[in-house]
Parts: C-alpha cells; sequence; structure tokens
C-alpha cells in the first residue's frame, strides 16, 4: 500500500507542477524512511555511485552534436533535398515538410529544436504556396515531435539508463514507429493538400540538392548501421556523430567556424548543468526503489486487480498521456519508467517495447495543453495564438495516436528488428 502510496504522491506533485528536483529529492526521502533505515546521507553515495556509468557520456556529446549542426546550414539543406524530390506530388511541399522535420529530427535529436529549424524556413513558403496557414501551423508542430521517437532519441537513452535497458536496441526499436508516424503524417498532408498543382521534377536541382545534402542525410545511416551492426555501441555512436558535425559543418560545409564551436559548447554546457542533476537523484531514486522492492511491492498490488495484459497496457497509455500534458518528457520518464516497468514486465510486456510506448505517448504531451512544449515554441515562432495552434494541431494528434495503439497492441512493430 505504501508504494502505491508514493506513486499517487508522485503524479499529485506533477500534476500540480512542482519543481523536477524537489520531486525527485522528496520521493527518495520517502522510500528511505518508510522502507529504509532512515539515513538520508546514503542518498549522496547512490548519487555518485549512479553517475559512475559510460552510458552517460552519450548524452553531452549527441546534444553537442545537435546543436553543432543546428547552428549550421544543415537544415536547409535538408529541406532542398525533401522540396527536390517530392516536387512531383500534388502538395509535394507539405509532403517535404514531414519528410523535412524526419530527417532532422533523425539528426538534432530535439523536437523543439526540429520545430524551429524547419518551421523557420517552411513556415513562410507553405504559405506562399498557397497551404492553409492552420495546415502549416499544425504540420511544423507536430513534425517536430519525431525528435524523440527516431534516433538518436536522448529519452531513449535516458530510459535505457534508468531502466537498465539497451541503448542499441532502443534505438533499432525507435526506428520502425518512427517511421510510421512519419509516413501517415505525409500521407495526411498529401491527402489534404491534394489539390494544389505540383511541379516537374528536375534532375539538375535534385542533383545539386543531392550534394549539398547528402553528407547531413548520411549521418543517421552511419549511426544506425553502426550501432545495429555491433561495429560501434550507443555511447561510441555519439563520438561518432559529434565528430562527424565538427568534420562536415567545419571542413565540408564550411559554415561554422572554431569559434562557433566553442559557444555551441558553452550553451549545451549550461543544458547539461541543469540536466545531470536531475539524472544523478532520478538514478540514485532509481537504485533505492529497486534494493527496497518497492516496484514489485506496486507489480503485485497492479496484477492484483486484473489478470489482463491488454487492460493493463490501455491504462497506461492514459496515464502517460495525462502525464504528458502535465510535464515534460525527460522528466517522466526518469520518474516513472523504474515504477511502471515492473509491473508492465510482469504482464509480459518486452521493456524494450514498454519503452516505445512510454515515448510516444509523452511525444503526444508535446502537442497537449496546457504544458505542450511544441505548442509553447510555435506560439513564439510563428507569432500565432495559444488557441489557434492547438485546433491545428487536433488532427494530427488523432493520427499519431492510431499509430500508438498499433505499437501497443502490435508488439511486433517495435521488437520485430531488435536482436
Amino acid at each position: 500500500m505504501m508504494a502505491v502510496l508514493l506513486l499517487i504522491l508522485v503524479l499529485a506533485a506533477l500534476a500540480l507542477r512542482q519543481n523536477i528536483i524537489v520531486i525527485l529529492l522528496g520521493s527518495a526521502a520517502y522510500v528511505h524512511l518508510v522502507w529504509g533505515d532512515g539515513k538520508l546521507e546514503y542518498l549522496a553515495e547512490d548519487i555518485w555511485i549512479s553517475l559512475d556509468n559510460a552510458l552517460l557520456l552519450a548524452i553531452p556529446m549527441f546534444l553537442l552534436a545537435g546543436n553543432l549542426m543546428t547552428r549550421g546550414s544543415i537544415a536547409q539543406r535538408l529541406i532542398d533535398l525533401a522540396i527536390s524530390v517530392t516536387k512531383p506530388i500534388p502538395g509535394g511541399l507539405a509532403v517535404a515538410t514531414i519528410l523535412s522535420c524526419a530527417v532532422f529530427a533523425a539528426i538534432s535529436g530535439s523536437s523543439p529544436v526540429t520545430l524551429l529549424a524547419v518551421g523557420t524556413i517552411l513556415y513562410p513558403a507553405l504559405l506562399e504556396h498557397g497551404y492553409p496557414k492552420r495546415f502549416a501551423l499544425g504540420a511544423l508542430t507536430s513534425g517536430g515531435t519525431l525528435g524523440i521517437i527516431i534516433p538518436p532519441s536522448i529519452p531513449l537513452i535516458l530510459y535505457g539508463i534508468v531502466t537498465e535497458n539497451s541503448i542499441a536496441d532502443l534505438f533499432v526499436a525507435g526506428v520502425v514507429p518512427g517511421i510510421m508516424i512519419a509516413v501517415v503524417l505525409a500521407g495526411y498532408s498529401f491527402w489534404i493538400n491534394r489539390d494544389i498543382p505540383s511541379e516537374p521534377f528536375s534532375m539538375s536541382e535534385f542533383t545539386r540538392a543531392l550534394i549539398r545534402g547528402g553528407w547531413s542525410a548520411l549521418l543517421p545511416v552511419i549511426l544506425l548501421g553502426g550501432i545495429y551492426s555491433g561495429y560501434f555501441s550507443p555511447t561510441e555512436a555519439a563520438a561518432v556523430a559529434l565528430v562527424y558535425a565538427l568534420l562536415v559543418e567545419i571542413v565540408i560545409h564550411r559554415e561554422l567556424k572554431l569559434i562557433d564551436f566553442y559557444y555551441t559548447a558553452v550553451d549545451t554546457a549550461k543544458l547539461l548543468g541543469m540536466l545531470f542533476p536531475i539524472v544523478a537523484v532520478a538514478l540514485s531514486l532509481k537504485t533505492i526503489l529497486t534494493i527496497e522492492e518497492v516496484p514489485d511491492q506496486l507489480a503485485l498490488w497492479i496484477t492484483s486487480l486484473t489478470d489482463n495484459k491488454f487492460a493493463f497496457l490501455l491504462a497506461v497509455n492514459i496515464l502517460l498521456l495525462i502525464v504528458g500534458c502535465l510535464f515534460d518528457v525527460i522528466s517522466a520518464i526518469l520518474i516513472l519508467a523504474p515504477i511502471l516497468l515492473v509491473p508492465a514486465v510482469a504482464y509480459g510486456v518486452d521493456p524494450i517495447h514498454f519503452g516505445i510506448i512510454m515515448v510516444i505517448n509523452l511525444e503526444i504531451g508535446f502537442l497537449t495543453p496546457p504544458l505542450g512544449l511544441n505548442i509553447i515554441v510555435a506560439m513564439t515562432a510563428f507569432k500565432e495564438s495559444f488557441y489557434e495552434i492547438c485546433l491545428a494541431v487536433l488532427p494530427f494528434i488523432a493520427l499519431i495516436f492510431g499509430v500508438l495503439m498499433i505499437v501497443t497492441f502490435v508488439p511486433e512493430t517495435a521488437t520485430f528488428f531488435v536482436r
């Protein structure tokens, strides 16, 4: 019963929008006092042990690589390549919008960064070519969310670390659901804009765009190919991504200078200064919960309510959709993943599959009020009202939710290619 009370207290704190560090420290203190011996000084020791993890090195390197490529010209080059391919399709610019978001998301790993990088270029272009404003807002705001499911994904890395599952397997598992979401959004974009005339395909334009953007588009192929083939680990992949980003932006594209690398590193360090204390306390809390068998107690209570796996998955989806409306994806994963995974495994859910379910649910949270991060970013970027953007993303939320249901109840969509 005390484990259930802990979950209720955490959810209440999330709903009240308490600071994530406060929630984590409070939860750790609660576990020590209720199940442990009450010596809170052990918390500092747990934090130190939790940070002694080589996998954590992947986070700063992926973030730095993504920030480097955001400062450069990669977004414009990828958009030009996508437009050159989709020009012969009616409503081709709409399809190019989703494709650009998908490819840039796979490079940057960030939803808001994808929205800003692609949106600032394509939003005026969509309006200029006669696409409805509401569609343009919805497509760009929703397309940006692909950044947290298509690998390399920081939320998937954190899920792997906090639940002790293979990050390489999570990356591979995220590919098919990410492509499914991109294809569904692109299909809808084509259908809703099918009356907008196409343009003739230009081989010279495509060749020029491929030469300019080919180096950028190769990065996801190199990373996933290397990880899945076993040639390098996710942490080594992060180092490869960083070196590749430096090579492309400074040597090949020559869009950035070494001083830009310095400023990018400083900005990344500031972000990590906010992120890593949260990760440290969350991993410490996970250690305490595991030692005191709190997730096992929660699993026994949940499984006593129903023996139906599908009912459990449906309830978890509802819970995560609500959490996604109220809190950011990183905080939700760090707090809830260690607690919810144990009952999920008790129902026979694959931990890799459960991680993908969790991330897609929280991806939808980027688009749902009151705290949808992409909605807030879009308000600033496109100078539109909160209400207008909420209306614009509604059909896209429905489409992503449809993919979520398929992934939830057809586990092979996430685990088919996992070793």
